[in-house]
């Protein structure tokens, strides 16, 4: 039995990690009936490796969202630094959208299977929903988003901005950069 209170040793994270990037891109490209054989394959490793980390199918989509959204929120997080709480808000966006296509195909792909989000990954939503509180709160306090939007609006922006992935790459970016003049705060 694998002790969980343990740390991963080096390699094992890099594995881990490895196999959860592999699994996202290819069920957001494939669907969720690639074999786990498939995805060791892919990733460099052999299938004991998945299953000693996964040891079903369904943990390692579990796994995946869990994956995904801590490391929007920790990109989110780490924008606040590096572009500065003015910006935050505006790269954040840019991102999600840069990354629609493949976002938008793994969550086809759950639902699809019938996986309920909520249900594989318990608290993703808050987390997403605090994240966006964040950046929106600190970008209004630095004066570059406007005071009368709401976490639910941004929230609702982000929607249509993910759901152009359809469009080609100049659709998108323009999009974008209405949605973007639209959050930001008038100039006084």
């Amino acid at each position: 039995m694998i002790d969980r209170c343990r740390p991963l040793r080096a390699d094992a994270a890099r594995n881990r990690a490895r196999v959860l990037e592999v699994a996202y891109e290819t069920f957001a490209a494939e669907g969720l009936s690639v074999p786990i054989d498939e995805i060791a394959r892919r990733a460099g490793v052999g299938a004991g490796t998945v299953y000693r980390h996964f040891p079903t199918k369904e943990a390692l989509f579990a796994a995946v969202i869990d994956d995904r959204v801590r490391g929007m929120v920790a990109s989110g997080r780490a924008l606040l630094d590096t572009e500065g709480p003015g910006e935050a808000l505006f790269s954040f966006l840019r991102h999600m959208v840069s990354t629609s296509a493949t976002d938008h195909g793994l969550v086809e792909a759950l639902a699809g299977y019938g996986i309920d989000m909520d249900a594989a990954a318990p608290g993703a939503e808050a987390a997403f929903l605090e994240l966006i509180e964040e950046l929106l709160t600190a970008a209004q306090a630095a004066g570059t988003a406007r005071r009368d939007v709401g976490v639910a609006e941004v929230k609702a922006l982000l929607v249509v901005c993910k759901a152009t992935q359809g469009h080609d790459e100049e659709v998108t970016r323009k999009v974008t950069a209405v949605i973007e003049a639209g959050l930001r705060a008038s100039a006084p």
